[in-house]
């Protein structure tokens, strides 16, 4: 079968590799859709080091069953699914399945779905209806990320409601991220992004207010036609701070800016991962009563609730790209390593529709 396989940083081909067959407990599956992953593309330049190759990337994926192997039940044979492709290690706690140190993601530790078939735990499929996108049902990976982070932040805010919340960073998690919020009841949600394209991406996906820089959020003035968020009079957009800053990016200077921009009592949620060592002033967090939390991945049921938003048209990326052969890969992974992209979604198969 013709597979997408990454050979170290920089060098990813379309190969031949065998036919892959189902396992005890496995399915095949040949997806119909498989997106490209900001992890991917760090994956593929090398700045991420859980991936080893050479390796078939590829974690957000929805396709069609094609075969089943011993103990799975033969209903699933010929059913398109979506995959939660975050299999739980056997040391797995209920309600944080995720954090086990045994875990393996299809795509990072076992090959995944940029592929022509790729086997899957039956235990990790997730039935698509006949008239969803399969594009959709890749999208739940994503969506599950920002589901997760969104639950997990509310939980952390003292004093009050999380009424008020800025997203910093509008990639694929950051828009996954604003949705799940705005979805989650916040009364406002404001988006710091540094590209216009994706400025404008959040603020027709529900965004309250778009800002380019943080010089720009910290001087912007609410009230009027312009409000973000109900006040009585002009003040600043980040007023006397926000209740949750969700930082989708993951550099010292996204963390550090989460941090400042809350206010006492607040909750800073760290979803990237771009950079790892970041200094951080602890008197301002223990005077503020600041909660800083760590988002990785999401549980089984923060899959769930993704796609079933997902499904029922209530989040989503607006208009998708159509899917795009393997061959296609190779360009596309060096397009989205070299700059910021407006492309918030490139999704491949080995047979597009």
């Amino acid at each position: 079968m013709r597979a997408l396989v990454w050979h170290g940083p920089g060098r990813i081909s379309v190969d031949e590799l065998p036919e892959p067959e189902a396992g005890a407990g496995e399915v095949l599956l040949v997806p119909e859709a498989a997106g490209i992953c900001g992890s991917d593309v760090e994956g593929y330049s090398g700045a991420q080091g859980n991936r080893t190759p050479p390796l078939v990337m590829g974690h957000e994926l929805a396709g069609r069953v094609v075969a089943v192997g011993e103990g799975v039940e033969a209903e699933w044979q010929g059913r398109r699914t979506a995959v939660n492709p975050l299999v739980p290690g056997d040391d797995a706690r209920p309600g944080i399945e995720q954090l086990s140190r045994r875990r393996e993601l299809i795509g990072v530790h076992r090959p995944g779905g940029f592929a022509g078939a790729v086997r899957v735990p039956a235990s990790q499929l997730r039935e698509l209806p006949a008239e969803v996108d399969a594009r959709l049902g890749a999208l739940a990976e994503p969506l599950a990320n920002g589901v997760h982070a969104n639950r997990i932040g509310r939980l952390g805010v003292e004093g009050g409601p999380a009424a008020r919340a800025l997203v910093i960073g509008a990639g694929t998690i950051g828009l996954m991220t604003l949705q799940a919020v705005v979805l989650g009841g916040a009364e406002s949600v404001g988006v710091l992004e540094l590209h216009d394209g994706r400025r404008r991406a959040a603020r027709e996906l529900g965004a309250s207010a778009t800002f380019s820089s943080a010089d720009e959020l910290r001087s912007a003035t609410i009230g009027g036609s312009e409000t973000f968020g109900e006040a009585e009079a002009p003040r600043s957009a980040a007023g006397d701070g926000f209740d949750l800053v969700f930082d989708a990016v993951g550099a010292e200077a996204t963390r550090r800016l989460a941090i400042e921009l809350l206010r006492p009592g607040g909750c800073a949620v760290m979803i990237g991962l771009a950079t790892d060592a970041t200094p951080v002033g602890f008197h301002a967090v223990v005077r503020g009563g600041l909660t800083i939390r760590g988002s990785y991945a999401y549980t089984a049921d923060d899959y769930d609730a993704a796609l079933a938003l997902l499904v029922e048209g209530r989040a989503g990326l607006g208009e998708l790209e159509a899917v795009r052969p393997l061959e296609a890969g190779p360009e596309a992974f060096a397009q989205l390593a070299a700059r910021p992209s407006p492309r918030l979604k490139v999704f491949l198969a080995a047979e597009p529709a």
